[in-house]
């Protein structure tokens, strides 16, 4: 009994450095910090930098799809170490550029993007293992650290581009070996659970009742042959096209309202935190109240965060615009957990992994969103166009969202 319960107990350890780990690898998602010394030294356009993190996202599907692949042939522990070479390798390699903006998307985007993506995906199906009674928690504590890179690094990064002594160069390498590490040693100490371990029963009775149909094991294949997972998709699509938009420019979002330039960094590091608190209360929402409420509640705080953000666009207040960032910060957390306990709950957890990376590629597609966001916003001259695509495009994510029904 000693034995089962230490046992069980390990999973506590592993969500712990696994949380740690994510927001390591989650430097993707402070690309409006990471991306300033670069404009400055290189002179490159908002356009090409745009591209540089809609290539990232483009990879960091791809890597999801091949780590569920790829941990099948040579197991989640080696895939993990050669997830964490990879993408610390693009940071090294990004941090030698000399001003060709190609060794930018290869290193940056292509890199380190793959590795982070085949990390991300084998570290949420590998701890979300240890909890089929707390799935919702677990996966929003895991993506909770993805997602609150920017307050955890934000100002820190800040501070050692502007020290001469280090600069943008030595901060990219050395996060670079720290994260490569971090994602090393999650795949050295990792474990799947024995088939004798006994978990606690789920108190998910409630939450049950609100289904209408038995959760049965889908494969790829499967789920792909059934409208509810494309209608899902293209609703996770609009919803996270909204949050990956004001990700990519929302320093210089605040900066247009009249913040400060240490107030518009801070603000990104609020909606890094408001993007990882929308996780884990997203997987709390879920476990209590169902699949459907959550997906519908996700997508009105959506509709809310991108109406606020427009307002305040328009009436140029930072105020309503520091409101609008954290919205958007809580209805963009919301995305991965829904999308998470959607391929849990429509297609089953045997499957879950491959499944899983394949509903990820909804960022795939609300990249090139954000990079459309980028040119609406240099041939207007603002960002009332892009809010008014974004806004759109959440209304019409709400449609279809009604519309989900049983697989």
């Amino acid at each position: 009994m000693k034995n089962e319960t230490s046992k069980i107990s390990l999973r506590w350890l592993y969500i712990a450095l696994c949380t740690v780990c994510l927001a390591f690898a989650g430097i993707i998602y402070a690309w409006s910090i990471l991306k300033v010394p670069l404009a400055a030294e290189f002179g490159w356009s908002n356009t090409e930098l745009a591209l540089n993190f809609t290539l990232t996202m483009c990879t960091f599907c791809i890597g999801g799809f091949l780590g569920s692949r790829i941990s099948k042939l040579i197991g989640a522990n080696l895939s993990l170490i050669a997830a964490g070479i990879l993408a610390g390798g693009g940071f090294v390699i990004a941090s030698f550029m000399k001003g060709d903006i190609i060794t930018l998307y290869i290193s940056y985007a292509v890199l380190a993007g793959l590795g982070i993506g085949v990390a991300y995906n084998i570290i949420i199906a590998s701890v979300n293992a240890w909890f089929p009674d707390r799935r919702g928690f677990c996966s929003g504590c895991l993506l909770m650290g993805f997602g609150m890179t920017s307050l955890v690094f934000g100002s820190l990064l800040d501070a050692l581009f502007a020290n001469e002594a280090f600069g943008w160069r030595k901060t990219f390498l050395f996060f670079g070996i720290i994260m490569a590490a971090m994602i090393c040693t999650a795949g050295i100490v990792i474990r799947k659970p024995a088939a004798d371990v006994v978990f606690p029963e789920g108190k998910k009775k409630a939450a049950k009742k609100k289904e209408s149909f038995e959760v049965r094991d889908m494969s790829p294949t499967q789920m792909l042959s059934r409208p509810s997972f494309w209608i899902s998709f293209v609703y996770m699509t609009c919803l996270v096209a909204v949050g990956n938009s004001v990700i990519s420019f929302a320093k210089d979002l605040a900066l247009s309202t009249g913040a400060s330039a240490a107030l518009a960094t801070t603000l990104v590091g609020v909606l890094s935190f408001c993007n990882g608190l929308g996780r884990i209360l997203t997987g709390a929402l879920f476990d209590a109240a169902g699949r459907r409420f959550t997906m519908i509640a996700a997508n009105v705080l959506s509709i809310v965060a991108a109406g606020t953000t427009l307002i305040s666009v328009v009436i140029d207040s930072l105020p309503l615009c520091i409101v609008g960032l954290c919205l958007v910060g809580l209805a963009y957390g919301a995305c991965p957990t829904v999308g998470s306990a959607f391929a849990s709950s429509f297609y089953g957890q045997k499957y879950f992994a491959t499944n899983y990376s394949i509903v990820n590629f909804n960022l795939f597609a609300a990249s090139f969103i954000a990079t459309a966001c980028a040119s609406l916003r240099t041939s207007s001259g603002g960002f009332v166009a892009p809010f008014v695509l974004l806004l759109s495009l959440a209304c019409g994510a709400l449609v279809l969202n009604i519309c989900v029904r049983k697989p």
